[in-house]
This record gives structure tokens, C-alpha cells and sequence, in this order.
């Protein structure tokens, strides 16, 4: 990744202190300093560190949950005109992405998923086997059709966050790396400032978009976040020619073509779930989502729990926190299911038989109880905004997650519908429903 460095000092004050460097902190930095306001951004460790840059780089709406479809399809509008905006590349392309029906199951799922979307101008449908075929000439897989949506696309994650970060310091904002925020201050009932690893800034907002960190960091405040991990390990290939240009999600195997010529190989089968302490505490809110889930998770033991029982211990504004003991989360890869994505991949496309592996990696994906996050105000503590919970779609989401968020700050009509992404949904009777999951 390309280091992202502000030339600026910490300042004493700014109208917004937004927590947290990948993509969606960065969208939001960007559209509130175009807006003419001070913005500080800080980071623990560096720009797209963590989840921004670990995931699979996917621009999707076909089999969006249904309450992020609006926001997505503004996302991808912004993607569109990204590049122009900010006068970088950030790998973006409408390749099409394509979910063969493998299974009769399956296509039933599908086919029920675009029920939410008819009536509307989504490019989004049910194709048949020849249309599959034209498209992916080489691919070996029983299927009767798939669900295609030619403008779905892909962006390079270690790539876009940064750049927009970049853009955002253009525009203005004051972006700090290895600057971890310790607490967030409150008088009155209202956010007050933050106080950082290099001394304190006075705030009347605060926004908390730091993915997995955010539930510890909003326990300072008193603010409770139901939020758990889930790890999933990717990998890439070398070069590799003949591969599909379509972006294919199929059993066993994701795969999406990168700019440098080769593929990102993942699953949504094998996630990790660590289980924690705050797996216990949040147990009664995630069962829908376990029983969603249950057959793609693989719960452990491990030494995740100890770690975050330390995390939790009370720390104040002059004592070093676990933001900074941990600048980057960098789990170890499931390398047992990265090699079998690959087989289940080169068994449909032979292509990748002799594909060679450049790299293995992971990243802890912060979930929300219903698998939709949270771009709201806390009602109980003036000027705190929350925008984390991305739940895995959080690389595609990023920029229209930052339009929403940039307008809750600014106080202006939210681009679109915001109720869905309501913090309060937790504490206010609603029945969280997770629809499609991580």
C-alpha cells in the first residue's frame, strides 16, 4: 500500500474527529472536508491497515440484504465518477459479477433474493445456461442459470482507502497515523473532545468508524455495541491468463480478478468465529444470525479470548490502551481454507490448476446482530455518530456509507433512508432479522 502522510501537526480543535483510517473513515473524511468543515482523522496504525485492505475488493448489489440496496446503489454511482473525483485510481471496474445456480435450492434463494429488486432499474436477473456459457466459455460447474449483474464490479482495497484518504488531506483534512484515540470526552451529556496517544483535541463530534475496534472503543464512552468478529482468510494468485474477467461466486469458491493480472481466491463457507467473552454477552442478541450462519462458521477456543478479556480492562486518557498495543490486527490465515477454495475453484475452471499462490492473508470482519451496519447518531450522547458494524460489506459500501454519515454530521437530509441503520434498533424492542448474512 502507498503510505498516506499529512503533513499537519495534531490541531488542538476541529468540528469533527472521525476514529478509524479505512474505507468508510476515509469516504466520510473526504465528503465533510469538501464540505468546508475542519476534520481530523485519526488512525491507530496506518491508512487501510486492517479489513479495507484485507477483503475481497468486491463492488456488489445482486444479493445485497435488502436494507442496504439503496445505499449500495448510490455507492456504486460514487465509485463510477471515483477516479475522476479525486484524480487517483483506485481499480475500479464493472466486470459483472455472476452466482451460478448450482443447486435447485439454490436458485430458489436467488430467485427469491430478486423479488426485493423487481419493479425497479436494478441490472440485476436470472440468466440462462447458454447466456453462462458465452460468458464463462471455460467454466466446468453443473448449473441450471445464474443470477448476473453486469454492472457489479471490483476495486483494488489496497489501493482505493488510501487514495481517498489522500484526497481528503487535498481537500483539507488533517489525517493522523499511529494515532491511536485513548477515550472519548464527554460534558454535559455531549461529546466534548478525544483525547489521543499525543495529547487532546477539542470536538463537538465525534465519529467512531474504526470496524473491529469500535465496540471496545464506544465502551469508554458508556455506549454498548453489540459487535463480534468473524475471521475469513483470502489469498491471491500469481498472474495467471485465461482467467474469468467475471467476478464468480460459487460453491466452495469466490473468485475476482486483480489489476495486476491475477485472481483473489476466497469462501463465505469456512469463516472463524473466536469465541470471546462478549460472544457470551452478546449471545442472545447474534442467535438468529448463529442459526443463519451456523453451517459457515467454525467456532474456536484460542487465545482471542484472553485477549480481549485484557482488552477490557478499564484504561483512562494518560495510560497506554490496547489501540496501541495492537496497532494492526493481523490473524494468522486458515491456510487448509484457502487451498481448498482453490480446488473447488480449479475444478470449475481448469485454468487455475496450475495457479501459484503469491500470498495468504486474513482480517477480522466486524458483525452486527442482523449483518446491516450502523450509520446513526447515539441519542443518549450528543455529537457521537457511529459508522461501523459493515458486517463484510463494508469495501463496497464504503463510499455511500460516507455520503450518509457525512450528512448526520453535517445535519442536512440524509442521501438516502437511514432508518435501517438506526443504532437504536438494538435497545428499542425492534426484531433484528439478519436477511443474507456475512
Amino acid at each position: 500500500m502507498e503510505p498516506v502522510e499529512s503533513p499537519r501537526p495534531q490541531p488542538k480543535q476541529a468540528d469533527v474527529v472521525i476514529v478509524g483510517g479505512g474505507i468508510v473513515g476515509a469516504s466520510i473524511a473526504l465528503e465533510l472536508a469538501e464540505r468546508g468543515m475542519s476534520v481530523v482523522l485519526c488512525e491507530k496504525g496506518i491508512v487501510a491497515g486492517e479489513q479495507s485492505s484485507r477483503n475481497w475488493g468486491w463492488v456488489r448489489l445482486s444479493r445485497r440484504d435488502p436494507r442496504e440496496i439503496d445505499l449500495m446503489a448510490l455507492s456504486i454511482r460514487i465509485w463510477e465518477g471515483m477516479a475522476e473525483r479525486i484524480g487517483e485510481d483506485v481499480g475500479y471496474r464493472q466486470c459483472g459479477i455472476l452466482v451460478p445456480f448450482y443447486s435447485p435450492s439454490f436458485r430458489r434463494e436467488n430467485e427469491a433474493w430478486l423479488e426485493h429488486i423487481r419493479g425497479t432499474q436494478h441490472r440485476v436477473g436470472a440468466i440462462g445456461t447458454q447466456q453462462v456459457r458465452d460468458l464463462l466459455p471455460d467454466m466446468n460447474l453443473d448449473h441450471d442459470g445464474a443470477l448476473y449483474s453486469p454492472t457489479d464490479g471490483r476495486a483494488e482495497p489496497q489501493k482505493a482507502a488510501p487514495a481517498i484518504a489522500r484526497a481528503a488531506i487535498r481537500a483539507g483534512a488533517t489525517i493522523l497515523t499511529n494515532c491511536a484515540v485513548r477515550t472519548i470526552e464527554t460534558s454535559g451529556g455531549a461529546v466534548s473532545g478525544v483525547t489521543t496517544e499525543h495529547g487532546h483535541i477539542k470536538t463537538s463530534c465525534v465519529v467512531v468508524a474504526g470496524g473491529a475496534w469500535s465496540r471496545l472503543l464506544l465502551r469508554g464512552a458508556g455506549v454498548t455495541l453489540p459487535q463480534l468478529k468473524v475471521l475469513n482468510s483470502v489469498m491471491r494468485t500469481e498472474p495467471l491468463p485465461n482467467g474469468p474477467e467475471v467476478t464468480v461466486r460459487g460453491p466452495g469458491f469466490s473468485v475476482r480478478k486483480r489489476a495486476d493480472g491475477g485472481y483473489t481466491v476466497s469462501t463465505l463457507t469456512s469463516n472463524i468465529f473466536d469465541l470471546t467473552p462478549d460472544s457470551f454477552r452478546f449471545l442472545r442478541q447474534f442467535i438468529p444470525a448463529l442459526r443463519l450462519e451456523w453451517s459457515s462458521l467454525r467456532p474456536r477456543v484460542g487465545r482471542r479470548f484472553v485477549e480481549e478479556m485484557r482488552e477490557m480492562r478499564p484504561f483512562g486518557p494518560n495510560q497506554p490502551s490496547p489501540f496501541e498495543r495492537t496497532r494492526i490486527l493481523d490473524p494468522e490465515p486458515n491456510v487448509a481454507m484457502t487451498a481448498k477454495a482453490l480446488k473447488r475453484l480449479s475444478e470449475a475452471f481448469p485454468a487455475f490448476r496450475d495457479a501459484k499462490v503469491a500470498q495468504r492473508w486474513a482480517g477480522y470482519i466486524d458483525v452486527t446482530p442482523d449483518a446491516v451496519p450502523v450509520i446513526s447518531p447515539v441519542d443518549t450522547l450528543r455529537g457521537l455518530v457511529i459508522a461501523t458494524g459493515f458486517s463484510g460489506h463494508g469495501f463496497g459500501l464504503g463510499p455511500g456509507a460516507g455520503r450518509l454519515a457525512a450528512d448526520i454530521v453535517a445535519g442536512t437530509p440524509p442521501v438516502v433512508d437511514p432508518h435501517a441503520f438506526r443504532f437504536s434498533r438494538f435497545s428499542d424492542g425492534s426484531k433484528i432479522v439478519p436477511l443474507t448474512g456475512v
